[in-house]
């Protein structure tokens, strides 16, 4: 067992983009951890998924070894943190697990709005932060200008900040001596009773599942009997092991250490991420504190376009949950689209990435409806309804008043797009707080109705500010608000997918921008197609769809006018029972394409 002041637990935290994975791999390959063969970019980014986007998704763990500079040798804890606001909740996680953390920023771009979300984490985990400057060889990098933005902005003392390049690995040997110098070892005894922590658990097809722990107190050794807190459950551990990022087993690990358990597993429904795992026969007096559960705040409805694959989604759903516990479903069912689920999501790229994993590694094609997010409707009789599906809203006359979700958002941004962005702000809805500037930059904080941002606002954002703004938001609380359901008819018939709640005074742009998607987004038929959204039984926007013309008096040749008039009349009646009985599919790529509203 390792000597507990030679290992470091941290990780690497920073904004989107700034170099976090490159990072990772250059210490990968400082350490040894793989040979030269077996290096590729972006190694702990597993995911296709990951590497198409180039953008981290899932939290990743390594241990590395390091003999410093005095000869001794240590062990490193590597933990690599996804950036997006959809995946804080990976990073609280991950920071649980950690005594230290590495901030990287990029020196040409400063701070951005998520370097101070996950800084500010790390933070309230009583993090000792090491500053490293990234990206020193662009030509654009002003170092000594973002050192002083690091004290303004965040307030943490940044002298002595490593100026590095990830990608050619200048300065990345600093990094290490400056890992193990400044930041604390972790603190544990071995002879105590088991006490570890539930970081993370996913699905292996061979293995069952597999469980990432970080050990507090005690050891854990193979065959020993464990007892989640949580769930009461007992197993009997099979195999112990690290990720060096290969997995490599090891005969025990101790406190303070980082590893990974199987145990016969079957579903990770039974392993709670933040539980407290003990030894069954000499458990631990109390469990250690967990993280707070994540809290869903997008959620839309996936249906499966053959109603025979509803077993395969359900199944499907169920294995891609074993991996991401921030994910949530339950079953509901459609007039339009039959059975099927209804899905929490941390965010919008979130919703697009399980959307895009259960079309990829399932083979499914699927529908979804509208993104909405989760309303508190008080109705007259005095009781309250958590609204997550705008087509269950009930009778408006049963309705006391709807309260919707608002968050409180920070978005820094160069001061040339500061006027749009506050504009932007506005359209929204917005309220704001407080406007502070560190340098050239612009620091807003606004309060936002969160049914305004969940479609498109990130959208907007980076295209004003031609990608240079930076947004991140926590949730603040609910205000009463005038809410009005928009249903959209196509052919007179309700498609319940595309119904949406929106603000009285917005209902009408919307309708009608969503009315004018589908008229350019829905295949034309040989009979003509109304498009209206309409709140109750008024109809606030209407498109039409021209019917196709086929012509049927091309075999008439000279002759009686009155031989054509009898086609065309004939033509007429059967359009006219066309639509009476014609069904109208819309494709599944209308159905995106037109739920991204942008109103410009």
């Amino acid at each position: 067992m390792t000597d507990l002041s030679h290992i470091r637990n941290f990780a690497i935290i920073a904004h989107i983009d700034h170099g976090k994975s490159t990072l990772a791999d250059r210490l990968i390959q400082i350490c040894g951890g793989l040979s030269t063969r077996e290096m590729q970019e972006q190694v702990l980014d597993s995911m296709d998924i990951e590497r198409e986007r180039g953008i981290t998704i899932k939290a990743q763990t390594v241990r590395l070894t390091y003999k410093a500079k005095d000869g001794e040798t240590y062990i490193l804890n590597l933990m690599d943190t996804p950036g997006h606001v959809d995946f804080a909740y990976e990073v609280s996680r991950s920071l649980a697990a950690c005594e230290g953390s590495l901030l990287v920023v990029d020196a040409s771009q400063g701070v951005e709005a998520q370097t101070l979300a996950n800084v500010y984490q790390a933070i309230e985990n009583n993090h000792e932060i090491v500053p490293v400057l990234n990206k020193v060889d662009l030509p654009a990098a002003e170092p000594e200008r973002v050192r002083a933005q690091i004290e303004e902005v965040i307030g943490i003392d940044a002298s002595e900040a490593i100026e590095i390049s990830a990608k050619t690995g200048l300065g990345v040997a600093d990094v290490l001596e400056a890992l193990v110098k400044h930041l604390p070892p972790p603190e544990g005894d071995a002879t105590l009773s088991l006490k570890a922590l539930l970081v993370d658990s996913w699905y292996d097809p061979y293995l069952g599942v597999v469980i990432l722990l970080r050990l507090r107190e005690g050891v854990i050794k193979k065959g020993m009997k464990i007892r989640m807190m949580a769930t009461g459950g007992t197993y009997n551990v099979d195999r112990v092991g690290v990720f060096t990022p290969k997995n490599v087993e090891v005969s025990s690990l101790g406190p303070g250490e980082i590893g990974f358990i199987t145990a016969g597993i079957k579903h990770v429904a039974d392993c709670q991420v933040g539980d407290t795992l003990t030894e069954d026969r000499n458990p631990t007096a109390e469990a250690l504190s967990g993280f707070k559960p994540s809290v869903p705040v997008v959620f839309c409805g996936l249906f499966p376009i053959d109603a025979g694959e509803y077993d395969d989604l359900k199944e499907s759903l169920s294995r891609l949950r074993l991996n991401d516990s921030s994910f949530e479903f339950e079953a509901e069912t459609s007039a339009a689209l039959g059975f099927g689920f209804r899905c929490g999501f941390l965010g919008l790229l979130h919703l697009e990435i399980v959307q895009e994993r259960l079309e990829r590694e399932f083979n499914l094609d699927l529908i979804t409806t509208a993104p909405s997010v989760v309303y508190r409707v008080h109705l007259t009789d005095g009781t309250m309804l958590e609204l997550h599906n705008p087509a269950d809203l009930p009778d408006p006359v049963k309705i006391d008043h709807i309260e919707e979700p608002w968050i409180k958002a920070t978005i820094l941004v160069p001061d040339e797009y500061l006027g749009a962005i506050l504009q932007l702000c506005t359209d929204r809805r917005g309220e704001q707080i407080d406007l502070t500037y560190a340098g050239n930059r612009a620091m807003a904080v606004y309060l936002l109705p969160l049914n305004e941002v969940v479609f498109d606002f990130y959208d907007r954002l980076k295209s004003i500010s031609k990608g240079y703004a930076s947004f991140d938001y926590d949730m603040d609380d609910y205000r009463e608000g005038n809410l009005v359901k928009v249903s959209v008819l196509v052919n007179a018939e309700p498609v319940d997918a595309l119904s949406f709640i929106s603000h009285a005074d917005r209902s009408e742009s919307r309708g009608r921008v969503i009315c004018e998607r589908l008229k350019e987004l829905i295949p034309r038929q040989l009979f003509k197609i109304p498009i209206q959204a309409a709140i109750g039984g008024r109809v606030i926007a209407r498109e039409t769809i021209s019917a196709m013309r086929k012509d049927v008096t091309a075999k008439c040749y000279g002759g009686d006018i009155t031989r054509k008039k009898k086609l065309l009349e004939k033509q007429k009646k059967g359009k006219k029972k066309m639509r009476q009985f014609g069904k109208v599919e819309i494709p599944q790529s209308a159905f995106i394409q037109a739920l991204k509203t942008s109103e410009d």
